[in-house]
C-alpha cells in the first residue's frame, strides 16, 4: 500500500490534476445551466457528460476524453476557453487549467528557500494599526508584526520551522476557534494550495504539506475532494478573540511585486469602529504582555 505521502505526489501529478479537476467541475454544472435538451430526464450522474461537455465547446467526444485524461497534446487556447466557457471556470479557474493542460509553458525549476527582505520587516512593524503577517508558496508564516502575533497568539508560540497558516488552520485549536465562519477560511486555504499545486508540481514540501494535512484534518480532505480554486484576495472576517472578543476585519492579500511568490496579508478594521477600538486594545494588552 502506497504511504500518505506517495499518494499525495500521485494525486498532484499534472495529468490526475487536471482529470480530477474537470470531472469536478463537470459534477457541478447541471444540464439545465448548461443548455441540455432533455435535461429533465432521470440521469445516472451528477453534473454534464462528457459527450454532451464536448458537444456544448465544439469539440470531438474522442478529443475531449483525451483532454480529460491528460493525453492531449498541444491544446489550443480556444479549445480551452470553450471548454471554460461550458464549464464557466473563473479567472483563477481558467488560469490553472492553462498550467495543469500545458505543462510546457513553464519550465520545471528547484523552489528555492523563501526569505523576506529586511525593508519588507521594517514594514510590517510600521504597520501598528494593522495586524499583518507574509506567507509563501506553501503558506509557511515568513514574518509578521506585533499585532499580526497579537490577533493569531500562535504564530509566536509555534516554533519557526513549523510555522505555516494551512497547518495551524487545521490542526491547531486555539487558530481555529478564532475564525467564526472556520469553513469558509478554510476552504479559501485549499483553494490556495489548489493553485501553488498548479503552479509547483515539483515541490516535494508542498506535497509533504498536503499529505500531511491529509493525514491530520478530515475537514481539509473533505475540501480537498472539492477541487476549489483560487488565489488570495479581499473578504470581510469575523473573529472571536479570546482577549478582546468579536472583530469584524477587513482582509487584504496582496501580491508582492517583486516577490510574485510572497504575500502579503493585513486584517484592519473600519475607522472609528468597535473592532477598532478593540485591536488598539489588543496592541496595548499584547506590548503589556510581553512586558
Amino acid at each position: 500500500m502506497a504511504k500518505p505521502q506517495e499518494a499525495i505526489l500521485d494525486r498532484m501529478d499534472r495529468r490526475s490534476e487536471l482529470s480530477e479537476f474537470l470531472r469536478s467541475r463537470r459534477g457541478r454544472i447541471s444540464p439545465g445551466e448548461a443548455g441540455v435538451a432533455g435535461h429533465g430526464q432521470r440521469r445516472r450522474v451528477p453534473g454534464l457528460r462528457r459527450e454532451e461537455l464536448a458537444q456544448l465547446a465544439g469539440v470531438s467526444v474522442d478529443y475531449y476524453v483525451r483532454l480529460e485524461q491528460g493525453r492531449a497534446t498541444n491544446v489550443s487556447d480556444q479549445v480551452l476557453d470553450a471548454v471554460a466557457r461550458v464549464l464557466k471556470l473563473d479567472a483563477d479557474e481558467r488560469l490553472h487549467l492553462d498550467r495543469l493542460a500545458k505543462p510546457g509553458r513553464e519550465p520545471r525549476r528547484v523552489v528555492p528557500q523563501q526569505q523576506v527582505r529586511p525593508g519588507l520587516q521594517h514594514l510590517l512593524d510600521a504597520m501598528s494599526d494593522v495586524a499583518a503577517y507574509v506567507i509563501g508558496r506553501r503558506t509557511d508564516l515568513l514574518a509578521f508584526n506585533a499585532l499580526g502575533a497579537a490577533l493569531i497568539p500562535s504564530l509566536q508560540t509555534t516554533p519557526a520551522r513549523q510555522r505555516n497558516f494551512a497547518r495551524l488552520l487545521f490542526t491547531d485549536l486555539a487558530t481555529q476557534s478564532l475564525f467564526v465562519d472556520l469553513r469558509s477560511k478554510a476552504r479559501d486555504a485549499v483553494a490556495f494550495l489548489r493553485v501553488a499545486a498548479g503552479r509547483f508540481p515539483d515541490d516535494p514540501a508542498l506535497a509533504e504539506l498536503i499529505a500531511e494535512l491529509d493525514l491530520r484534518s478530515e475537514l481539509f480532505r473533505r475540501l480537498w475532494q472539492e477541487h476549489p480554486v483560487r488565489d488570495k484576495g479581499h473578504s470581510l472576517v469575523q473573529v472571536n478573540h479570546p482577549v478582546v472578543g468579536p472583530l469584524s476585519l477587513g482582509y487584504q492579500a496582496l501580491r508582492l511585486p517583486d516577490e510574485p511568490d510572497q504575500t502579503l496579508v493585513t486584517y484592519s478594521a473600519a475607522p472609528g469602529s468597535e473592532s477598532a477600538g478593540s485591536l488598539r486594545l489588543l496592541a496595548s494588552w499584547h506590548l503589556t504582555d510581553k512586558r
